[in-house]
């Protein structure tokens, strides 16, 4: 799987130019999807979502548009949420978010995007399930849910087929707190047979606390994606002694990769401003979609939403352009609603 570059117009096409440069989904059949083709692992969670006022948040340290890992003084905050608000809930967790996102996109086929997950049961023993998303996406079908190990599920033969039978693979940076020996597992088997391995550095502390765990499956990752907060916090982990996001973007590409085969991209948002795209030593960055100020709802699943958009038309081997577009739409999409959820069907071409 490879992108096409984005091609420079600095003169007027000619008529057979201008075939040529139509968009290829218009032109060209998507090639046909398999089940279990885009593969993601995470961290399942039930997000409770409640509109708070700045006092709530002020009472628990909380900034609007921020992540943190929960210590003692925030065990109260979940009962007096739910006492003193009206709260919504969803599954969740960054990477769960981003293969519904993907299959919602896809529509058809179903089962397209697969999840793994492991939900702590014990000391030492892990609850997995796995689910096939389908239609309806708000629904799944459970695949099989055992008492395993942490580190083990992997190893279990019909789990391993599904690793195998992906070409695309998602992974959250909020899952290297969990089991970096996993992600190296599928990061290794996607490298060592040319699939595209994607990770999102997921939030500031990642870059911050598990630096290490983060460094080591950097070198098989093909595609890094992360926001400007995050980007930042890489930078300074990594001593790239620049605050500039293009150049940040740049060094994060050149960092050692395994995969020969591949160019590191790197994609960075940034909110309401233009997107940052590094391929092949080059810069393009693509402006957003606009929204009206009294439209937003919940920007907390924003870039969940952009990966699922994103991964939706590279699985499907599309070009960056269109990578970037479907990326915009899901996450305009959800910025105006609650939570990370959508309508029965997106309206992307």
């Amino acid at each position: 799987m490879a992108f096409e570059e984005p091609k420079a117009k600095k003169h007027k096409l000619s008529d057979d130019e201008e075939e040529k440069d139509v968009s290829p989904s218009k032109k060209i059949p998507p090639k046909k999807l398999s089940p279990n083709s885009l593969f993601g692992m995470g961290n399942p969670l039930l997000d409770i979502c409640a509109v708070v006022d700045k006092d709530f948040l002020d009472k628990y340290a909380l900034k609007p548009n921020d992540q943190i890992l929960a210590d003692d003084k925030h065990k109260a905050l979940f009962e007096e949420l739910v006492k003193k608000f009206k709260v919504d809930y969803h599954a969740g967790g960054a990477t769960q978010n981003s293969i519904k996102v993907a299959q919602w996109m896809i529509q058809e086929p179903h089962k397209v995007g697969t999840f793994f997950g492991c939900i702590e049961r014990g000391a030492n023993r892990n609850l997995r399930c796995l689910h096939h998303w389908r239609q309806p996406v708000s629904g799944c079908k459970p695949c099989g849910c055992k008492l395993l190990q942490k580190d083990k599920h992997l190893d279990l033969e019909e789990n391993w087929k599904l690793v195998e039978t992906a070409k695309v693979y998602y992974i959250a940076g909020f899952f290297l707190t969990v089991s970096v020996e996993s992600i190296l597992k599928v990061a290794k088997h996607a490298s060592e047979n040319n699939k595209m391995f994607c990770l999102n550095l997921s939030a500031p502390f990642i870059s911050q606390f598990f630096k290490d765990n983060l460094m080591q499956v950097m070198p098989y990752v093909d595609v890094l994606f992360g926001n400007e907060t995050e980007a930042a916090a890489f930078a300074k982990e990594q001593d790239f002694e620049t605050k500039d996001i293009k150049e940040i973007a740049k060094k994060a590409q050149a960092l050692p990769k395994v995969n020969k085969k591949r160019s590191r991209m790197v994609v960075f948002t940034q909110g309401k401003d233009e997107t940052i795209v590094a391929l092949s030593e080059k810069i393009e960055t693509y402006p957003v979609i606009k929204v009206d100020p009294k439209d937003l709802v919940d920007t907390n699943g924003a870039g969940d939403a952009f990966v699922g958009g994103f991964l939706s038309e590279l699985v499907q081997e599309k070009p960056l352009d269109q990578c970037v577009k479907a990326a915009h739409y899901a996450a305009n999409v959800i910025i105006q609603r609650a939570g990370c959820t959508f309508p029965e069907k997106p309206d992307f071409s």
